[in-house]
């Protein structure tokens, strides 16, 4: 494994690591060149059994040996001082690789192949949306919906939140938007708005024939889903809440549903 030590941070060799934290950069940067990072060995483990194509990989100088078979892509080495200084940040994992990023399945091609799927409208938090894969991972879920103005799933922050499972979910974006829900309905789901008002059907309360292909439906913390979301829904769904709580965070709301969901299949072996 040929090692090439970096000690300027500016070098270019190391672009595609450049300004890390630095969102809007990054978010101009990175799908136009078809590229996302990975960050922390068990993340890029993940990324590299789910067949993406590293182009490179930037690691702690002392922590090279870690990484072992690289195949064909060039491994550069640096101190902390020259990561941190190159990133924008201390890369306390001492592991970055960039990765390409592969075309996206259609949203026919997800929902062809799936018993339950969320869809997600304007979810533009990172680290909320790294969540939401986390979850739907964990619970059952077989592919996520984007609408267009969702953040982007490979986004670092989102990779390390979700643990490195948005390589394990397929996901699309549902386009247009809201009438690509009409698209979800006619594939033979029930789509089911979560939303915390009064008329809403508590969701352990929904009948066998609503639970059994659901296309659960939430919205960014905060506003939560747009009037012409809920209205192109089927059914408005609730977490009932105590103690005067209205509403949960969109990833705690998420997993909740996602587990209420699928409580009823074969346990995990």
């Amino acid at each position: 494994m040929p090692v090439e030590l970096i000690t300027d941070p500016d070098d270019e060799r190391i672009g595609d690591y450049r300004a890390l934290t630095d969102v809007e950069l990054r978010t101009r940067w990175e799908p136009p060149h078809g590229l996302f990072i990975a960050e922390g060995e068990l993340v890029l483990r993940r990324a590299l059994r789910a067949g993406y194509r590293p182009r490179s990989y930037l690691v702690d100088a002392k922590r090279v040996e870690q990484l072992g078979d690289t195949g064909d892509a060039p491994v550069y080495a640096a101190s902390q001082d020259v990561l941190e200084r190159a990133t924008g940040f201390h890369v306390h994992r001492g592991m970055l690789a960039s990765f390409h990023r592969r075309e996206l399945p259609t949203a026919a091609e997800v929902l062809a192949t799936a018993r339950r799927v969320a869809v997600l409208e304007d979810v533009n938090n990172h680290t909320n949306l790294g969540a939401v894969f986390r979850g739907a991972a964990a619970l059952g879920i077989d592919g996520v919906l984007l609408s267009p103005s969702c953040a982007d799933p490979l986004y670092r922050r989102s990779v390390r939140v979700s643990m490195g499972e948005v390589f394990a979910v397929p996901y699309a974006t549902l386009t247009p938007w809201p009438d690509g829900l009409e698209q979800v309905r006619a594939a033979g789901f029930t789509v089911l708005a979560m939303t915390p008002a009064a008329d809403a059907v508590p969701i352990q309360r929904l009948t066998a024939e609503q639970r059994a292909r659901a296309a659960l439906l939430l919205g960014a913390e905060g506003p939560g889903l747009s009037r012409q979301a809920l209205a192109a829904s089927d059914v408005r769904v609730s977490i009932p809440m105590r103690r005067g709580v209205d509403s949960l965070n969109v990833a705690a709301a998420a997993a909740v549903a996602f587990w209420e969901l699928g409580r009823d299949d074969p346990l995990p072996t």
